[in-house]
């Protein structure tokens, strides 16, 4: 398949995905540059008025990345590090830079899970989904991007449909569910307290209900209405957030997955008589890490979950060869449309072309010859234009055409007026 060059237009900016992840970023340094929902709203609004137009943002526990359009990726880099806590020096060291088409497929193989710190994991796709949305409400989505996110979704379902890549839903919140299982019996029942009920959050609560319910299990929300719904959903047991201190000192197993830029759980609200284990599913970290220095408090995070699947990753790795067709399927499909879009301005122009040559044939020849039957000249030549305009269509959709080099040639023969890459 012939890739174009996708990014080409009258500012001569590029298409590029700046950012960092689990494979190199510790969740320290991911922590550092999480972007809250309000800092993720200024920085579309900033690109805007910087005349950077198209853009998403990507910030979940394993990953942060920018993507969309600009003149240098460092201009995506430095909004991430001004509405973050990162710096640029830090960045550098851990991070990634696509460009074009290869920012492009990267996309697509962050929607099918492939990507994932743990492989196969579909919270991904709502994440991607939230992130599309925020910056189409903030008016950052041009046809570009919503087209290649359209793709990577649709990528995605027929991953989900053809392969077993998700088998074991070995979520994060899965996770934690299976380190309580693996380490407390059901004959010992724990105070169990989630504390944060976003997506994660909610998704935990929710397998708590299901597989623990052999222990006493509060969730507990800032806004307590939420909190409130999902305790009658799942019929649990439902605190009121004025009493968080409270309610870890008596629990002894804290989950936390708030959205919170500091921490939220800090020394004096743990216990010092009883061991406790707090399970943190946040980004940036919710458990504040001067608890470490407690010897019965025992915490771990997303990154040490990750290691507690292994079993079911060496399963999931068997689909990995299947999940690449399905990528390349819609990398195709997307450079298809792409180079249909790019070469759509020539072939409206070689049309235009033709019915000029046309209109200036009929109208010789009707000179010339008074019983000429204009009608039927015209109803005929324009089948012919037609069926020109329909075969050099289909020679630009070829796999081994050069569509650049073929509109130039076609554009010096007809002398056509410049259309815009």
């Amino acid at each position: 398949m012939n890739h174009p060059d996708m990014t080409k237009n009258s500012d001569c900016k590029k298409f590029y995905v700046i950012g960092l992840n689990y494979q190199k970023a510790d969740v320290v340094t991911r922590s550092n540059f999480s972007l809250s929902k309000e800092n993720q709203k200024q920085l579309l609004s900033e690109a805007r008025r910087i005349n950077i137009k198209s853009v998403v943002i990507l910030s979940t526990c394993n990953r942060i990345e920018i993507m969309g359009f600009a003149k240098h990726p460092f201009q995506l880099i430095s909004l991430l590090c001004k509405y973050s806590k990162g710096t640029v020096e830090e960045f550098a060291k851990v991070s990634y830079v696509y460009k074009n088409s290869d920012a492009a497929e990267h996309v697509i193989r962050i929607a099918t899970g492939i990507e994932s710190q743990i492989l196969g994991d579909y919270e991904i796709v709502g994440q991607l989904k939230d992130a599309f949305n925020l910056a189409k409400e903030a008016d950052t989505v041009n046809s570009y991007l919503e087209r290649l996110f359209n793709v990577a979704l649709h990528a995605s379902k027929e991953t989900k449909n053809r392969t077993s890549i998700s088998s074991g839903t070995t979520t994060v919140s899965y996770a934690a569910i299976q380190y309580i299982k693996d380490n407390y019996s059901k004959k010992d029942p724990k105070n169990i307290l989630v504390y944060g009920l976003g997506d994660i959050g909610q998704s935990t609560a929710r397998s708590c209900a299901k597989y623990l319910n052999s222990h006493a299990i509060t969730i507990m929300n800032r806004t307590e209405s939420v909190a409130e719904v999902l305790a009658s959903e799942i019929q649990v047991e439902k605190a009121g957030h004025m009493d968080l201190a409270k309610q870890i000192k008596a629990s002894d197993i804290v989950i936390v997955a708030t959205g919170a830029s500091n921490p939220t759980v800090t020394p004096n609200m743990v216990s010092n008589e009883k061991d406790q284990l707090i399970i943190d599913l946040s980004i940036p970290r919710n458990a504040d890490p001067e608890i470490n220095k407690k010897e019965n408090i025992n915490i771990i995070d997303v990154d040490v979950l990750s290691k507690k699947t292994k079993e079911t990753l060496e399963e999931r790795k068997k689909q990995i060869p299947l999940v690449e067709e399905i990528i390349d399927k819609y990398k195709s499909e997307f450079y298809e449309w792409l180079n249909f879009r790019r070469s759509t301005p020539a072939i409206n122009s070689l049309k235009k072309s033709l019915e000029l040559i046309q209109q200036d044939a009929i109208s010789l020849h009707s000179k010339k010859h008074e019983d000429v039957n204009t009608e039927l000249v015209d109803d005929i030549t324009s089948q012919m234009i037609n069926k020109i305009v329909s075969k050099f269509a289909m020679h630009l959709k070829s796999e081994n055409t050069q569509a650049n080099q073929s509109i130039k040639v076609m554009k010096d023969v007809f002398n056509l007026e410049p259309t815009e890459n």
